[in-house]
């Protein structure tokens, strides 16, 4: 792609790049998507009973209150004051009017992100990590367990670990793990330990060992191994970074702002772009603006919603919409959703965030109804979009953020092509500065497209679940 350098001497005064809300207009409740959907998820299931799974069945991983709200139907949930008190540090985030992109671009497209990578974890994550911690010390809880990829959440629950004085472990990929050391030194900045996975910690970590002690990991395992500690002990929860419901709905506060913010720049997305692995900052993006969609009808407007997802782990636009675990140990309740298959292990690619076998049960259902489309691109061609936004915008979008920076971009080019002037909003969930080892393999050209092994996954889509239809 040929880079064209933005004209200075072109922008106007009036021309805004900016666009702000005040603390006091911070959203005061997230927006829960499934007050509005129009054929309800499918039931989450006991994998021994194959029943629909009670708040009893999941108390031992959640406090009651994220439980009821993973189960609620109710279209609005208020956000607790103090929960927003700290929210005040970075939010509302910024939303950027990409102008030197599209002069870069030569597109008539208005091009507009939302900017997550303002939190103090740098990334969106901090909307839910801030949450779950909360409502798990009002339950008096004393320890944390979760899994991370990249260790963008890991770092996220650290940080809220740290304010709430919650003890926090965290299980990191392996590959990660080696990947990004300094991801590793900012939780344990924050107090949290952090444990490469699989580990000999757990019996499902040291079970994965046995078998191949080289094992490069994945974020079902490392699921596996926090779900196995937290269940041993009663002040001792498991919290989620992505996938759920409640998950979901905490990012919602994401497109509730940017709806604000576009009425003050005047526009209304025709698109809306996201990247997705578990489905969290692709929800609180588009889930806002699909529910004025579901809402207003037939006369409502129609925006196309784009989830774009690694071409190396493809659940989405390759995977099964089935029933499996959430989980390579199958320790956990059984959900409808696009998978790989729970025993599928990605290939080390550098978005460890995006890297996991399922997608949320939400963004499943809204695929499965023709309410989002979904795209899949490899690794250098993300890159590549990731430093032509950088070298325009100045910000370095993390790895994960570059799959939503390839959407936008393949968006505008396609108005360039059209003669169209569309708007499209995209989510820049988290900046790079901790993937720079990523960025230099690009620029080096050791960075490979990695492709997944098809024999492993079409075994890991054989061992699915039987249930019943």
């Amino acid at each position: 792609m040929v880079f064209r350098p933005f004209h200075v001497g072109r922008c106007r005064v009036s021309d805004q790049i900016k666009f702000l809300l005040s603390e006091d207009q911070m959203p005061k409740a997230w927006y829960n998507l499934a007050a509005d959907l129009p054929v309800p998820l499918p039931a989450v299931l006991h994998p021994g009973t194959l029943q629909p799974v009670g708040p009893d069945d999941l108390a031992p991983l959640f406090p009651m209150a994220l439980i009821q709200q993973e189960v609620s139907t109710e279209r609005y949930i208020d956000i607790p004051e103090p929960v927003r008190q700290i929210f005040r540090q970075w939010r509302p985030a910024p939303l950027y009017r990409a102008r030197r992109l599209e002069e870069a671009l030569g597109t008539p497209a208005k091009i507009y992100y939302k900017y997550e990578g303002v939190s103090p974890a740098g990334s969106h994550k901090p909307n839910t990590a801030i949450p779950q911690a909360w409502f798990n010390r009002e339950a008096g809880i004393r320890k944390l367990t979760t899994e991370t990829g990249a260790g963008q959440w890991g770092t996220s629950l650290s940080f809220a670990g740290a304010l709430f004085g919650i003890e926090v472990q965290v299980f990191q990929v392996r590959v990660s793990y080696d990947q990004k050391p300094y991801r590793r030194a900012v939780m344990e900045t924050y107090g949290a330990q952090c444990v490469a996975s699989p580990s000999n910690l757990t019996q499902s970590g040291r079970a994965i060992l046995a078998q191949r002690p080289d094992h490069p990991g994945s974020l079902g395992i490392a699921i596996s191994e926090a779900v196995e500690l937290a269940a041993q002990r009663e002040d001792t929860k498991y919290a989620l970074g992505s996938v759920l419901n409640h998950v979901l709905l905490h990012q919602t506060i994401i497109g509730e702002e940017a709806i604000a913010q576009l009425e003050m720049a005047g526009d209304d997305p025709d698109v809306v772009v996201g990247c997705t692995g578990g489905g969290s900052n692709f929800a609180g993006i588009a889930f806002p603006f699909l529910g004025l969609q579901l809402r207003g009808g037939a006369s409502a407007k129609k925006r196309r919603i784009v989830a774009v997802e690694p071409a190396a782990c493809p659940s989405l636009t390759r995977g099964k919409y089935a029933y499996d675990f959430g989980d390579t140990a199958h320790l956990t309740p059984l959900t409808k959703m696009h998978t790989l298959g729970s025993t599928f292990t990605p290939p080390g690619f550098h978005a460890g965030g995006l890297r996991y076998h399922g997608m949320a049960p939400m963004v499943s259902h809204l695929k499965e109804l023709g309410l989002i489309e979904a795209t899949a691109y490899h690794q250098n061609a993300c890159f590549e979009a990731g430093v032509t936004f950088a070298r325009a915008e100045g910000i370095v979008p993390a790895p994960e953020a570059n799959h939503a920076v390839k959407g936008a971009i393949e968006e505008a080019l396609r108005c360039k092509r059209e003669g169209r002037s569309e708007v499209i909003l995209f989510n820049l969930c988290g900046h790079g500065h901790f993937d720079m080892q990523a960025y230099s393999d690009y620029f080096s050209g050791k960075l490979q497209d990695l492709n997944y092994d098809e024999s492993e996954l079409a075994m890991a889509l054989a061992g699915l679940p039987s249930v019943p239809a």
